[in-house]
């Protein structure tokens, strides 16, 4: 099973940024990676998930603008970038990988397609 492990998280203030980061403890090698976050209370949500192959990506209304997602070929990692949080961002991030033939807009929300996760890294945003 895939290794992944999480790291990036804490507080920020609102409208501040934060730089998730995702190491695969091998290769990419066409791999997509999504970010999925829970709030307290709440279900698993997905946010955003990438290609590895062709860094074609997708985002949820939610943080669409806001955030971007990356991979590095050369660290074998994929980067969730968050720019102007909101406190509606809290909660515990984690990402997941897979190899799939599926469209992204159909699997980058379920997690159920997502068959390796880290362990989550929480993200604490103040107003």
């Amino acid at each position: 099973q895939l290794q992944l492990v999480e790291s990036g998280g804490g507080l920020v203030q609102s409208g501040g940024s934060l730089r998730l980061s995702c190491a695969l403890m091998e290769p990419l090698d066409n791999y997509r990676i999504a970010w999925f976050r829970q709030a307290p209370g709440k279900e698993r949500e997905g946010i955003s998930c990438v290609k590895s192959i062709n860094g074609e990506a997708w985002y949820s209304d939610a943080v669409k603008g806001r955030f971007t997602i990356s991979v590095d070929y050369d660290t074998n990692a994929a980067t969730l970038q968050m720019d102007n949080v909101k406190p509606e961002d809290t909660g515990v991030y984690y990402c997941a990988a897979v190899r799939s033939i599926e469209p992204l807009q159909i699997m980058c929300a379920q997690s159920y397609y997502w068959r390796n996760w880290g362990q989550g890294t929480q993200v604490t945003v103040s107003s």
